[in-house]
């Protein structure tokens, strides 16, 4: 789908089903995210937020339904798609045999990013993260905060256009949490489109710009933050979220 200007969607994910066996995990989802803007993707779990990023990314095949990254089809055109998307995953998956710089290092070659650019990268992002006192460490020596920045740092080691995040701060500390709410900030208004999942709910009203909500493979809300929070003046986004997701279960 294009913007109002014209320009194609960061994301475009259109009549989306996707089924393990007898279970439907997403059924006929269909939303956009606009270029620059930052968006919270919401749910409970089981309600198909994580099998939507892997379906976007290329982790997960689907049985109906389009996606498209800034015009570009995840399928017919994955090279490039694939190419503009940055994803920080749930689940830690780094080579344990890899220090963390060879893991920005390799993770930079997958892009077709030669060593001599991808070494000065790396250690741009190890300095933004605050790691590079460990850039010879494995992750195995890492904390669970440290991880997750390394986890970022992986994610944006190819310049993507769009960086796709779930739940990006389980595990930091408050301080931490924090500070990286300023820097997810400062590369938004710099032009990075985020789609992000949390289970902080506080986060993602801090930061997010668009709200979307899924239970059951199905979006249940779609609408702009304030014009949501407007609407429910007097309640909290955690309010609102419970009775979206209680409305769609038990109605």
């Amino acid at each position: 789908m294009q913007q109002p200007d014209g320009a194609p969607s960061a994301v475009s994910i259109q009549q989306l089903v996707k089924r393990y066996k007898t279970v439907t995990a997403v059924d006929g989802l269909s939303f956009d995210v606009a270029p620059g803007e930052f968006f919270g993707f919401l749910g409970p779990n089981g309600a198909g937020k994580t099998t939507t990023i892997n379906a976007i990314v290329g982790l997960a095949t689907f049985q109906g339904g389009t996606i498209r990254i800034f015009g570009h089809d995840v399928i017919s055109d994955y090279r490039r798609s694939r190419s503009l998307v940055g994803l920080s995953p749930q689940e830690f998956n780094f080579d344990r045999y890899l220090t963390i710089e060879e893991i920005l290092i390799y993770q930079a070659g997958y892009y077709g990013i030669p060593v001599a650019r991808a070494k000065p990268r790396a250690r741009t992002l190890l300095d933004q993260f605050e790691l590079t006192d460990k850039r010879r460490a494995t992750y195995l020596e890492l904390s669970g905060g440290m991880k997750r920045r390394l986890s970022l740092a992986r994610a944006l080691v190819h310049e993507p256009q769009l960086l796709i995040l779930d739940e990006p701060t389980a595990g930091m500390d408050v301080e931490l949490r924090l500070e990286l709410w300023d820097f997810l900030k400062a590369i938004n208004a710099g032009g990075m489109t985020i789609f992000m999942t949390s289970h902080y709910l506080e986060e993602v009203e801090a930061l997010c710009n668009r709200i979307g909500i899924v239970n059951h493979g199905k979006l249940v809300e779609l609408e702009d933050k304030s014009t949501l929070m407007a609407r429910h003046a007097d309640r909290s986004l955690q309010e609102v979220f419970l009775e979206l997701v209680g409305r769609r279960t038990h109605g």
